[in-house]
């Protein structure tokens, strides 16, 4: 079994034992230059036992440096993916994505997919995020799918049908507009069986993450 999907398991059974409530400290926060919104300065999330704190990079001559200041990718592959990847799947926005966190993730209803490639994982990711790369939703002589399935909370019936009734809602991340990586596992998913319903797509990726100057984590790196 991949490190990946052990990884995975691990950490969604974690948090099935130790979730804990979301801790919302925007309300007696002093405003900074740069907030979320006129109201919520920062958030501070607790998903299991961490505290994930989230705020805008303060500095408003902040520039980005990374590659996500690139305009233009050759296409093939880096092709402008459409706003929605299945019918029934919708897209969301920063926002969406930060209540998504608060009211799914650290209540244990959802989980936040980076559907990259570990070795962009590894470069940086949202925080509350768990990376489950597209090529493990394929169904397609794919041993791991129907254990990533039962890990989401499907189960599989005597007949080898699937009940997503208890499964958790997922929303899924790339890249940037212009990365199939995310938009192909929410196509692999909806032909696992996996309803549309349940699936969420944040189009802007990690790109437009960065833009809005959101803070990134890097897998492994202590804070401090």
């Amino acid at each position: 079994m991949p490190m990946i999907i052990r990884r995975f398991t691990r950490l969604a059974f974690a948090a099935a034992l130790a979730v804990s409530a979301t801790a919302f400290s925007a309300v007696t926060a002093q405003a900074g230059k740069v907030n979320i919104t006129p109201d919520i300065p920062f958030l501070d999330i607790t998903i299991g036992r961490k505290t994930i704190h989230i705020e805008r990079i303060q500095d408003t001559n902040h520039r980005l440096k990374n590659s996500y200041t690139k305009t233009s990718r050759a296409c093939p592959p880096h092709c402008i993916q459409p706003m929605t990847p299945v019918k029934g799947v919708r897209t969301v926005g920063e926002l969406e994505l930060l209540d998504f966190l608060q009211n799914k993730v650290a209540k244990n209803k959802g989980v936040l997919v980076d559907a990259r490639i570990p070795v962009w994982y590894k470069k940086g990711t949202i925080p509350g995020s768990v990376n489950i790369p597209f090529t493990l939703f394929s169904s397609k002589n794919n041993p791991y799918l129907e254990r990533i399935l039962m890990v989401l909370g499907a189960e599989k019936l005597e007949d080898g049908t699937w009940d997503f009734g208890n499964a958790r809602e997922l929303l899924l991340f790339c890249n940037g507009p212009w990365c199939a990586q995310s938009p192909r596992a929410i196509r692999n998913l909806v032909a696992a069986g996996y309803p549309p319903s349940k699936l969420l797509y944040y189009r802007g990726g990690m790109q437009n993450w960065q833009i809005m100057g959101f803070p990134v984590q890097v897998p492994g790196r202590k804070k401090g």
